[in-house]
């Protein structure tokens, strides 16, 4: 179970832990995950993602040598948002720590949730290439897991 807070929006409710998780899977959002490069700066990259609602863990795809995972080699602790920029706003944003994963076939199962979730397909051109870099381990799966939600959702506005 990951904690979820307030984030303290004067304007703006908090989610239930069963409504932030809804809300992960409810549609084909971007994360943003925040990591620091080799001069201490920070890097914010979006993404499409998979959550993983039982394990409460998020992961995504990126190529093995990538900025992020250099960054993250570094320092395996990131800050994420998740949010609908359509009216009304709600989101989920929080800290997590991430591992690299590196195991092929862990690495296709996860991907292919992520391209279902994503386009809907694995027959798409886009899903293929994705799948043949997994397969060919030059793509990595991050695994997310947020040690609390902030939350906020303007459909609970005070």
């Amino acid at each position: 179970m990951v904690k979820v807070i307030s984030a303290n929006d004067p304007l703006a409710g908090p989610m239930t832990e069963k409504e932030s998780k809804d809300f992960l899977e409810s549609k084909d959002l971007l994360i943003h995950i925040g990591t620091v490069d080799e001069k201490g700066e920070p890097i914010v990259t979006p993404t499409g993602y998979y959550f993983d609602r039982d394990l409460d863990k998020i992961y995504i795809t990126t190529q093995k040598n990538s900025k992020k995972v250099n960054n993250l080699r570094r320092k395996n602790t990131i800050y994420f948002c998740i949010d609908d920029p359509t009216p009304p706003y709600k989101g989920v944003r929080g800290k997590a720590t991430v591992k690299v994963n590196e195991d092929i076939n862990h690495n296709l199962s996860i991907t292919k949730k992520l391209l279902m979730r994503a386009i809907g397909s694995l027959e798409d051109p886009t899903a293929k290439w994705l799948l043949s870099e997994t397969e060919n381990g030059n793509e990595v799966v991050l695994e997310i897991s947020p040690s609390y939600y902030s939350t906020w959702d303007y459909t609970k506005t005070p």
